[in-house]
């Protein structure tokens, strides 16, 4: 192990996998959810599962806070950001701005929660014919203490907008990034939302998702001297960093500063890279709430309280879209956006 270069590594479990500042954390769902019935749901039985709380994996898959479709009904967020892939599957997306959406197969959702903003995240299972497997990874970005008061703010990243960059080794093994924030040489992400810690320039920010063939050989570029820089080693046989071995599920912290070879074992491999100049600032959480002391920690959780981050407008707590509307997002001020325009209509 070249200790100036892997800092540390960690086997990856189910829960939560930890991040470095500016990160909070970086959860990764996998489920294999069976055939969809008329109303979205698993057309299979939901005995032996702790209905509202199913996170058990049973046969492959969790109904999550789900009654009915699987998901996360209603619920608050204030202090920070998600930053949701989807690379499998749907997400049902509506919140307390009005905004709504259906997103997946390579989409990617950011939400700037600000001061607070209520929203659910469904899993809608659309496929009546064939089962419906779902994968995401869902990343909480925290904000400085001068963007913790920020208005909300929702952007949705298509699939087909997201730049990649594609690469070749000397025996044209390829590699392919796709750049959800952050620049890889020539390639550089669509805009993040203004009052994220991504826009500013200091930040040296990056989230990339990284697929290497088979035995393919490529170089990490250097970020900024001071900038904590992770991989997520989630998907593949084996990888070598640095000349260390690994197997799959493992992150490593590397020193950001220095290239790093990267070589992909007898299968394809998968990567979420993860990198940021640290805030620096003192994280206070609740659940959903993230603030920079405990007393404005109490100040957000009694405005939560008084005002309900602007009540609910939706009927149901766990919304879902009808099965035949598509991938589309429709803003709080009524813009409807879908990816076919790639344009507002």
């Amino acid at each position: 192990m070249e200790e100036t270069i892997i800092l540390g590594s960690e086997r990856l479990g189910p829960g939560p996998w930890k991040t470095p500042d500016p990160f909070l954390f970086c959860m990764y769902h996998l489920d294999d959810y069976p055939v969809g019935n008329e109303e979205m749901s698993p057309s299979a039985s939901l005995q032996g599962r702790a209905i509202g709380q199913d996170f058990s994996g049973l046969d492959g898959w969790s109904m999550y806070h789900g009654r009915k479709v699987p998901g996360f009904p209603e619920h608050p967020h204030a202090g920070f950001e998600t930053v949701t892939l989807v690379r499998r599957g749907f997400i049902d997306h509506a919140d307390s701005l009005g905004a709504a959406a259906r997103y997946g197969e390579g989409d990617v959702q950011w939400l700037t929660a600000g001061k607070g903003v209520r929203h659910s995240e469904m899993f809608p299972l659309v496929h009546r014919d064939r089962p419906n497997p779902t994968e995401l990874f869902q990343i909480w970005l925290n904000l400085p203490r001068r963007s913790k008061q920020a208005e909300p703010h929702f952007s949705m990243f298509w699939h087909e907008e997201i730049p990649v960059h594609v690469a070749e080794d000397e025996r044209g093994r390829k590699i392919e990034v796709k750049v959800i924030a952050g620049q890889l040489g020539k390639t550089r992400a669509l805009a993040p939302p203004p009052a994220s810690w991504a826009s500013q320039p200091e930040a040296d920010l990056a989230i990339w998702t990284l697929r290497m063939a088979p035995g393919a050989r490529w170089t990490l570029p250097p970020a900024r001297a001071g900038t904590n820089r992770s991989l997520y080693f989630f998907s593949g046989s084996s990888l070598r960093i640095a000349g260390h071995a690994l197997t799959e599920s493992h992150r490593v912290d590397l020193a950001a500063d220095r290239e790093v070879e990267l070589e992909a074992g007898e299968t394809d491999v998968e990567l979420l890279l993860l990198q940021g100049r640290p805030i620096a600032e003192p994280v206070v959480q609740y659940g959903p709430f993230v603030a920079e002391s405990h007393e404005a920690l109490r100040a957000v959780i009694l405005r939560y309280q008084a005002t309900e981050f602007g009540g609910w407008p939706w009927g149901s707590s766990e919304p879902v879209h009808p099965r035949g509307e598509g991938r589309f997002a429709r803003l709080p001020d009524g813009t409807l956006l879908r990816p076919e325009k790639l344009s507002s209509s």
